[in-house]
């Protein structure tokens, strides 16, 4: 036990240098988890043996759930409405293309047989949205002509297509399905998962803004319940439980629930933990030895795919939308393959008596797509001029809206001292560079303008610049004891005890802005500013 909990934390580790390294060096950060699993697999150096395809794809797929999720979580919906048309039939027609563009070149040009041709065409259909995410926000690409949210949207929503293609096919190989069959299948893989998908999200976004969980963290909880049956709940009955997931990310990342600012980051480190477990996974349970094998036909596969596929797939879709030939090409190049495509070939070999060889060559031409392409797209983006200076890619994303804006809030109570109760807002001397943006008397919220007249007792929020303030300066908290009291209850007597500036005292739920005649007392928490970092 204590071996294996150490080799984990070994391996989390690992890759968190890893990424502070491929950040530096310009590698995609998530070759460099497959290759770290490659190292520990049964051909590396530390020769764990792994080879249970059922409990790698049951891994793997779990933590699909959450990259999915994320991947709808994390998708603006404002910014991707211009482009939602054509990402829409990049998702699903270019996915349907892609599959019967692989297919027959596996089957006419390479001679496998039809049950890997078809399988191989299915799974490496879609691109990866992990890749695609990670690499657009780590290397900060702001492309031109909405381009990263065609990409976003696209790489986020083709999974689901391209697993109800692998799941066709792998009805078609076992036998006694019909063209009926066939449409009862695609109509209950997408109607249950649309309507799930949206279903689950608008109940559990009334439940949350709603009902208020006191529970420190529990909303992080609930979260994750919802992603867990937004994919179980139509997977029982036959629907696309990957598409509910990302349909209910989607909804509830773009509604203003509470507590959306926390979830952020948590999704963050959750997402980021499971792009570790999946890559170093498939890494873990591919052998380098094999992947020599079919080094040729999976090379010609990576080259097929990336320079003839999917530029002609992309041209024939955006090409009608009047795109220009610059957008197209950097959209070609950026059809990563991923880890889904990965699980979906698991996923199949599973179900059918295909040989490991399809598994072998969606995973090398996952490594060149990653690798290459991935490496290669902030120079192909400056190459065909799509890079714009004056957008921002995390604009894009959801999770960034909130934090774009320097603004931050206080309020205060008009009182006679200040000399403000019966005035206008127009006559009244604010401090500089602040606004007063609204007034709360008698459990009404007034919206100001200068003819607004204040009254003694409203409460009034006013707006101020922000800045790093916490990463400027030594902030500090400090519990008052009865040692330090018995020099005085007052902040005045007590000022000399302490080395900075007393900013905040913290009694219980309360949080008081302190003068010299504050009374203090003992568990009291006093957050100093004890001057510049």
């Amino acid at each position: 036990m204590n071996t294996m909990l150490l080799m984990i934390s070994a391996i989390i580790l690992l890759c968190i240098i890893l990424n502070i390294i491929s950040g530096k060096i310009g590698v995609p950060v998530l070759l460099a988890f497959i290759l770290l699993g490659m190292a520990f697999g049964s051909d590396g150096f530390f020769k764990i043996k792994f080879d249970d395809f059922e409990q790698a794809e049951t891994i793997c797929s779990f933590a699909l759930i959450f990259i999915m999720f994320y991947g709808g979580f994390g998708t603006n919906i404002n910014e991707a409405k211009p482009i939602a048309l054509k990402a829409g039939l990049l998702s699903s027609i270019g996915v349907l293309l892609t599959s019967v563009f692989v297919t027959l070149f596996s089957y006419c040009v390479l001679k496998f047989s039809w049950i890997n041709s078809m399988l191989i065409g299915a799974v490496i259909s879609s691109t990866d949205a992990a890749s695609v995410f990670s690499i657009l926000r780590d290397r900060h690409l702001n492309l031109k002509d909405n381009t990263a949210s065609i990409l976003e949207v696209e790489s986020g929503s083709n999974d689901p297509f391209a697993y109800m293609i692998t799941m066709i096919v792998v009805k078609i190989i076992a036998g006694g399905i019909t063209p009926v069959d066939i449409f009862i299948m695609l109509f209950l893989q997408l109607f249950l998962g649309i309507v799930c998908g949206v279903l689950i999200a608008l109940i559990f976004r009334y439940f949350i803004n709603k009902f208020i969980i006191h529970t420190p963290g529990f909303n992080m909880v609930l979260i994750i319940a919802v992603a867990l049956l937004s994919y179980a709940l139509p997977n029982v009955f036959g629907g696309n439980g990957y598409l509910s997931v990302y349909i209910t990310g989607t909804i509830l990342g773009n509604s203003d629930i509470r507590g959306k600012k926390e979830l952020v980051p948590f999704f963050d480190g959750v997402t980021g933990i499971m792009q570790i477990l999946i890559f170093f996974l498939l890494g873990l349970l591919s052998y380098p030895t094999q992947l020599l094998h079919v080094a040729t036909t999976g090379f010609i596969l990576a080259l097929f795919i990336t320079f003839i596929v999917r530029p002609l797939v992309i041209a024939l879709i955006l090409k009608p939308f009047k795109a220009e030939w610059n957008q197209v090409i950097l959209v070609s190049w950026s059809g990563f393959r991923g880890a889904s495509s990965i699980v979906f070939a698991i996923a199949a070999l599973l179900s059918t008596n295909a040989n490991y060889d399809v598994f072998n060559n969606v995973f090398f031409i996952v490594l060149f797509s990653i690798s290459v392409q991935g490496s290669l797209l902030p120079f192909v983006s400056k190459k065909f001029d799509m890079i714009d200076e004056n957008c921002d890619v995390m604009k894009t994303f959801s999770d960034y809206a909130g934090e774009e804006i320097p603004i931050e809030f206080i309020q205060l109570t008009v009182s006679k001292q200040q000399g403000w109760c019966d005035k206008s807002v127009s006559e009244i001397n604010l401090p500089p560079d602040t606004l007063l943006v609204l007034i709360k008397r008698e459990g009404e919220e007034i919206v100001p303008n200068g003819q607004t007249i204040l009254e003694c007792g409203d409460t009034v929020v006013l707006a101020a610049k922000s800045i790093d303030f916490e990463e400027s300066y030594n902030i500090v908290e400090q519990v008052l004891t009865k040692k330090i009291l018995s020099k005085g209850n007052t902040l005045a007597k007590l000022s000399n005890e302490f080395d900075g500036l007393v900013m905040l005292v913290i009694r219980g739920d309360e949080f008081i802005i302190p003068n010299g005649e504050t009374l203090l007392f003992e568990k009291d928490i006093l957050v100093i500013n004890n001057g510049p970092v």
